[in-house]
């Protein structure tokens, strides 16, 4: 019988020994395996009836540290979110140019000014003209070609958000059906199971480099996927990611206001509860960083557009004035298409002054004490200007109307005769030029909603910059989202789409810029036209409210104070650096660019103008030199600084954001090799180790060889003795 135990004890030692170096082979031949961990197998000894009968080994196991592995899923998933940000901070500031090649924004600004100071001083001089209008030209086109590479790279950002859906989505039913075999091993016993771990756990990396993510594993073996917020991802079944890429995105697509769609799993959006990964710095990017950085563009287009347009349209262009003048502000008709909207002169007066081709005058009328208008409708006004200059100045061709656009148009009806618009203190002529008061009733009702100053600025007659954009999208003031808005007013809607008040709603002072948001998106005559949202802006929230139809949006209260003044909500200045220019005919003659406005000789009692005469194109340039008011831009606060410091302080933001997030990724993913180093070392293959574990088997493999060998030969001798 000893004999007997002594065969299946040497037996079962040598199959041990055998699987084991098996084992170890493996080991040894996957030692460069991405993902392969250490396998190794308990052994035991093998009883029957109280009886040793040798050895047994068991399944095949890993060694692995969990808790190793999800500290590198999390390190790995904001390395990898670090790493995305970095590579498209790294592609903006590429376009960005540098200062000491001088293709930079800020060596843009510096050219204008410099060329606005030169003009000012050689306004006769045609060079002077054509190198303001190149400068001009070139910065324009410097924010067109930063806008649009912004927006490019948030496109791309978007469509890398989807293809890591997909990605996300593919890998979470990799690791369910993995799920599926390692629970199937697992009830039948069969070894095998822990290659399957390994995929799975390859699976889980991979997946952690796209989101972040955190997991359990149930005593069935199969592990539960979610994101660190709770969302289940994968729970026996996968829940799967979705989300939509734009094919074009612009300045006024935003998550926040829903025109970019979020990532959603059974319906409920999740895109804020994802921050790791390359999906997670895709958004980021998307959302935060590229969203900043365009309305700082925007806020300097905004400030350059009004700054430069207040002080141009002051002027007069000598002695290439023109006979004919089209304003680029939109108004709207009532449904009859008359323009009904009240204007009012509150304060000084708008003088006309018509010029013959010598540059004399023929007659100037001042709007109030000549033409006889204080205050009517736009069409009684435009009606007054025209019957003035048919009448007194015998133009019988003459044209003043608002045309179909919307847009005031002024023309002597002959190129004979050109027109110069000044504001002046008073009726009288030659009282002195100051900008016009003006109040204004956006929406027909009788009530004054605008008080503005300067006509010509006010109808946009002679703007340096244009966009071609319409007002439909209007934005408050940085405000926190919790504070009560203060006021009880009506809000009431109006555009050159639907027409007048074609929707109202009714706010107490007790709300929040939200409950004024959810406000308008429910109200039934409104909500197919416009849309409400909170649009995070550095610390705190802008109320937006834009016409979904893209028109021409003007909004009116019943109250003075209202909420529009106290949130100071005006049209928005997103998507201005995308689409400034220089108004296209002072592209095509430099020589309409404004130098100075009319002279009043006393003797005389008439006006006169000088090629020579510079007051205006010294306002221009001082527009440069002197401090502007520069609202909350993204993480840019509300400062008051001159549009060159702006400027810098813009490619600086690039820079520094460049490289913070060039070390943050580089410390990070340092962070993240020392992990996983640990990792190898607790689950990876030491050759050395290994090899010493092959010779302690193939000794154990050779000594019960020896013992199987001995037992055999004294039991075949006691058979052959038997």
């Amino acid at each position: 019988m000893a004999l007997i135990s002594s065969l299946s004890s040497s037996l079962t030692g040598m199959k041990v020994a055998q699987a084991q170096l098996e084992i170890i082979s493996n080991n040894i031949a996957n030692v460069d395996t991405p993902g392969y961990t250490r396998k190794t197998a308990a052994q035991s000894a093998l009883v029957s009836s109280g009886q040793t009968m040798g050895v047994t080994i068991g399944n095949t196991g890993r060694v692995v540290d969990e808790s190793l592995l999800k500290n590198f899923l999390a390190s790995n998933s904001t390395t990898s979110s670090l790493s995305t940000q970095y590579n498209y901070m790294s592609r903006l500031d590429n376009i960005m140019g540098t200062t000491e090649q001088g293709n930079s924004l800020a060596a843009n600004v510096g050219n204008l000014q410099s060329a606005f100071e030169t003009f000012s001083t050689t306004v006769s001089s045609p060079a002077s003209r054509y190198q303001l209008l190149t400068n001009a030209q070139a910065l324009t086109s410097k924010l067109n070609y930063l806008s649009e590479n912004v927006q490019t790279l948030r496109g791309d950002a978007d469509m890398q958000v989807k293809d890591d859906v997909a990605k996300a989505n593919s890998l979470l039913e990799s690791i369910n059906e993995l799920n599926t075999e390692i629970v199937k091993y697992t009830v039948m016993k069969r070894d095998g199971v822990a290659n399957l771990q390994d995929q799975r756990d390859s699976a889980l990396r991979e997946l952690s480099s796209i989101m972040d993510i955190t997991y359990y594993t149930r005593d069935t073996g199969a592990v539960v996927v979610q994101t660190p917020s709770g969302v289940l991802l994968l729970d026996n079944e996968v829940h799967e990611l979705s989300h939509s890429a734009l094919a074009k995105v612009s300045a006024a697509n935003s998550y926040d206001s829903g025109n970019v769609q979020g990532i959603f799993v059974d319906g409920k959006d999740i895109t804020k509860k994802i921050s790791g990964g390359s999906m997670g710095g895709a958004i980021e990017i998307r959302d935060n960083t590229l969203t900043s950085l365009q309305s700082q563009l925007d806020e300097m287009s905004k400030v350059l557009i009004n700054e430069i347009n207040a002080v141009h349209n002051q002027g007069t262009a000598y002695p290439n004035m023109p006979y004919q003048m089209t304003g680029t502000s939109t108004f709207i008709a009532d449904k009859n298409g008359n323009y009904t909207q009240n204007i009012s002169i509150d304060s000084g007066d708008v003088r006309f002054i018509i010029f013959d081709e010598n540059g004399n005058q023929v007659e100037s009328g001042a709007l109030k004490g000549t033409m006889g208008f204080s205050e009517g409708s736009l069409d009684e006004m435009t009606k007054a200007i025209e019957t003035w200059m048919k009448q007194s100045v015998n133009l019988s061709d003459a044209v003043v109307k608002i045309n179909d656009n919307g847009k005031l148009e002024i023309s002597t009806g002959d190129s004979r005769y050109t027109l110069s618009i000044v504001d002046e203190a008073t009726s009288n002529a030659g009282s002195g030029q100051q900008d016009a008061v003006l109040s204004f009733d956006v929406n027909g009702d009788g009530n004054y909603d605008q008080t503005v100053q300067g006509f010509a600025s006010f109808f946009g007659l002679n703007d340096f910059f244009v966009t071609d954009k319409n007002d439909f999208i209007y934005d408050s003031k940085v405000l926190s989202d919790k504070v009560a808005v203060g006021v009880t007013t009506t809000l009431s809607f109006s555009d050159n789409v639907n027409g007048f008040n074609y929707g109202s709603v009714e706010i107490s002072k007790s709300m929040t810029i939200q409950d004024v948001a959810n406000l308008i998106n429910q109200n039934e005559n409104l909500n197919t036209h416009i849309k409400a949202s909170l649009i995070a802006n550095g610390d705190g929230y802008m109320l937006r409210i834009e016409s979904m139809e893209g028109a021409q949006l003007e909004l009116s209260e019943n109250i003075e104070n209202g909420i529009i003044k106290k949130l100071e909500i005006a049209p928005s200045s997103c998507g201005d650096a995308s689409a400034i220019k220089v108004r296209e005919n002072i592209t095509m003659n430099a020589n309409l660019i404004a130098c100075g406005s009319p002279d009043f000789d006393v003797t005389k009692g008439k006006f006169t103008i000088n090629a020579a005469t510079n007051n205006i194109a010294n306002k221009l340039a001082q527009v440069f030199t002197n401090s502007q008011v520069f609202n909350q831009a993204g993480d840019m606060a509300k400062t008051t600084t001159t549009i060159a410091n702006y400027s810098s302080t813009f490619v600086g933001n690039v820079a520094s954001l460049t490289a913070t997030s060039q070390s943050s990724f580089e410390y990070q993913n340092a962070l993240t090799e020392a992990i996983s180093y640990k990792e190898a070392q607790v689950s990876g293959i030491d050759l050395d180790e290994e090899l010493s574990q092959m010779i302690i088997f193939q000794q154990s493999y050779a000594a019960c060889a020896q013992v199987f060998t001995a037992s055999r030969e004294i039991l075949d001798i006691l058979l052959g003795l038997v």
